[in-house]
């Protein structure tokens, strides 16, 4: 699939794939940004992209950036609807116990393209059964 994608600065390079068959397109941080512990803070990529009707991207977090470091995508998943044309930017929280700065083209985050489908809701008067029926949180556990 291709997905036109427009840069802001082309120093930075557009997302990508690290390896071969990977999920996820590596975001980059267009500018540095430090994160004090418990603070969040909204890093731009500089990129934009046009991403397909009938599809969504995913932002996810860097599995390293939060083992090392505690830094996770605070609205995980941030989701990128298909009409959107801004600059993605990805919204970061620190829960570490350290001050973490993030370097202009470090990668910050994973965007996910995915497919997506289109829901009608039809109301009724009572939902069809089901083995679990309205059992909610922690209903599976013991």
């Amino acid at each position: 699939m291709e997905i036109p994608a427009r840069r802001d600065d082309a120093s930075l390079p557009l997302p990508a794939y690290a390896r071969a068959g990977d999920a996820g397109l590596d975001l980059r941080a267009a500018q540095p940004l430090t994160l004090e512990p418990g603070e969040r803070g909204v890093v731009p990529t500089g990129v934009r992209l046009a991403i397909p009707e009938g599809h969504a991207g995913l932002i996810l977090p860097r599995s390293g950036l939060a083992l090392k470091h505690g830094i996770t995508v605070l609205n995980a998943p941030g989701l990128i609807d298909a009409g959107y044309r801004g600059e993605i930017q990805v919204l970061l929280i620190n829960h570490g116990a350290e001050p973490v700065t993030l370097e202009r083209g470090e990668r910050i985050a994973q965007l996910v393209i995915q497919p997506v489908i289109q829901a009608r809701l039809v109301e009724t008067e009572r939902l069809p059964g089901s083995s679990r029926g309205e059992s909610g949180f922690g209903s599976t556990g013991t």
